[in-house]
């Protein structure tokens, strides 16, 4: 795949827009390595629980990240770029992860900048890497602001949502089965403290694809389940079928308020899928919901290349958008196939990730899409204005999103490909990043968020023979830290501050003269206010 992107407006070409390089804050191999004792004493210092057998691997290992620097190029409205894309960094290629001194329990895929983020929009990157160890929040230079270790779960479709009038993160965990997913809901406030979980009712199991809230303290998510009988309007004969499900359920309680079943409602003989041998007919695969402005649903369905809107009370499908059967008709460039992330935007707009292939060949389309559409429900007609493509010709066969931003621009995650794009008004692109080779997020969204963390910031340290003391800083899923202050001396209560360093990253390495016997941090903020302050550590 090429490592720069493009858009092609069909409303407003864009301009060129420079983006200057950035440095990477690469992590740097200090002169002694930390000993056993030192480590377990840094697990007590930052609250991490370590096996024994964790400390000989995570305790010792580091890897500094590439530098990279591009500049942002123009919009394309010709086809996609056929010349030989640049190497990716070897920290990139290996998919090595990044490792942490004071927190040798964490680590995080490495992101590597084609385009460096300067110009994107506020706020920071959610995602949830198939080869990391959980949902990670990260800056617009790829380095993580939270990482969260879920052992023995796929964790899939992180991202910022409201809870009782206040923000919280949600993702779902859980296993894989075939496309879909079996599990549950995970909601955490800003302190990242469990607030509630949420599973499906009539004895479903939650599926990866979909969790949202509404302002009525309720969450909707997609569901699967096989029936041994096909449903009501559904033609499979024999064939087991796979419904796709919607529910909603009262977060508090648990209650099961609403339930849609495609088998009710929408024929087999929509779907661009057969059956194959050995499987449940999964003929609809819904992958996407969305609250409409009039309180209906839009609902995407992968495998009949259509959007659904269903009434919330009867669950009668008001209209198709694509498909066999589309209600409307789609205007040149329109047309979009096995498509995910299907959103209502404030002004009317539906906004989607046209995949354009499901891994068949030849595939539908030649490369995939971000997509805003005007879809007129009085003309029943559908016009195309905006796509976004990445000059490296993408073509996903699975997974995606498309999320136009606040501030004009748009963010698009390129499904099972390792790369994400953020576009802006103009057309420009202001970001252009991508994962790990093997790696992928199903989602890649941005959102505005605040987290302080419930527990103390985590500190190692290293003591040379030149008697200088390295101070390593983290606190995972602070985002207001601007300043570490590091604090020295010969009991906890005679520490006097010995030196600063604006944070850099995940972790801040910080050089102060001496060979203090307890060393602390302090987080200050932009202000110069203190945020709070670390557990001390004892040298060896």
């Amino acid at each position: 795949m090429g490592e720069e992107a493009g858009m092609a407006d069909v409303t407003e070409p864009g301009s060129r827009m420079p983006a200057p390089g950035v440095a990477a804050d690469a992590a740097t191999e200090a002169g002694s390595r930390l000993s056993r004792r030192r480590f377990l004493k840094v697990a007590v210092a930052g609250g991490v629980a370590l096996g024994v057998s964790s400390l000989g691997y995570w305790g010792v290992e580091s890897h500094t990240r590439a530098r990279s620097s591009a500049a942002a190029s123009a919009p394309s409205t010709s086809a996609p770029s056929t010349s030989t894309p640049p190497s990716p960094s070897p920290s990139s290629a290996t998919g090595l992860p990044r490792l942490y001194r004071s927190r040798p329990d964490l680590s995080s895929p490495l992101i590597s900048l084609t385009v460096p983020g300067l110009y994107a929009a506020a706020g920071q990157l959610f995602l949830t890497p198939a080869t990391g160890p959980g949902p990670i929040v990260f800056d617009n230079t790829g380095s993580p602001v939270w990482i969260h270790s879920v052992p023995g779960k796929r964790v899939f479709n992180l991202r910022v949502a409201s809870y009782k009038g206040a923000p919280v993160l949600t993702w779902w965990e859980g296993t894989l089965v075939t496309g879909t997913g079996h599990g549950e809901y995970v909601l955490v406030d800003q302190t990242y403290s469990e607030v509630a979980r949420v599973r499906a009712g009539n004895g479903l199991q939650g599926d990866l694809h979909e969790f949202i809230t509404t302002p009525e303290g309720t969450a909707l998510f997609t569901a699967y389940s096989q029936q041994a009988t096909p449903g009501s309007g559904a033609e499979s004969g024999a064939v087991p079928l796979l419904d796709s499900i919607v529910q909603e359920v009262d977060i508090a309680t648990g209650r099961l308020l609403f339930e849609w079943r495609a088998s009710d409602h929408v024929a087999t003989s929509e779907s661009y899928v057969g059956p194959s041998a050995g499987q449940a007919f999964d003929y609809f695969h819904v992958n996407s919901i969305d609250v409409d402005t009039d309180g209906n649903l839009l609902i995407s369905a992968r495998h009949t290349s259509a959007v659904y809107k269903i009434d919330r009370r009867s669950g009668e499908v008001i209209w198709r958008l694509g498909g066999r059967r589309s209600d409307f008709a789609m205007g040149p460039g329109t047309v979009f196939a096995w498509q995910h992330d299907a959103r209502r935007q404030p002004d009317g707009s539906i906004s989607l990730f046209d995949d354009g292939s499901n891994g068949s060949k030849p595939p539908t389309e030649s490369q995939s899409r971000g997509l805003v559409l005007d879809v007129n429900e009085s003309t029943h007609a559908t016009t195309l204005l905006r796509q976004y493509s990445h000059v490296g010709g993408i073509l996903a066969t699975s997974q995606g999103s498309m999320q136009p931003l606040s501030n004009g621009n748009v963010l698009v995650g390129w499904g099972d490909q390792p790369y994400f794009t953020e576009f802006a008004a103009n057309g420009s692109v202001v970001m252009d990043a991508r994962l790990p080779a093997g790696s992928t997020s199903y989602r890649a969204l941005r959102f505005a968020w605040n987290g302080r963390p419930a527990d103390h910031p985590a500190i190692a340290m290293e003591q040379s023979d030149a008697g200088t003391t390295t101070v390593y800083a983290s606190w995972n899923g602070a985002t207001d830290v601007a300043t570490w202050v590091v604090l020295g001396g010969d009991a906890p209560d005679g520490l006097v501050a010995l030196g600063s360093q604006p944070r850099s990253g995940f972790e801040t390495a910080i050089v102060v003269p001496g060979r203090p016997l307890l060393v602390a941090v302090r987080a200050l903020d932009s202000s110069g206010a203190v945020l709070t302050q670390s557990l001390p550590l004892e040298a060896d």
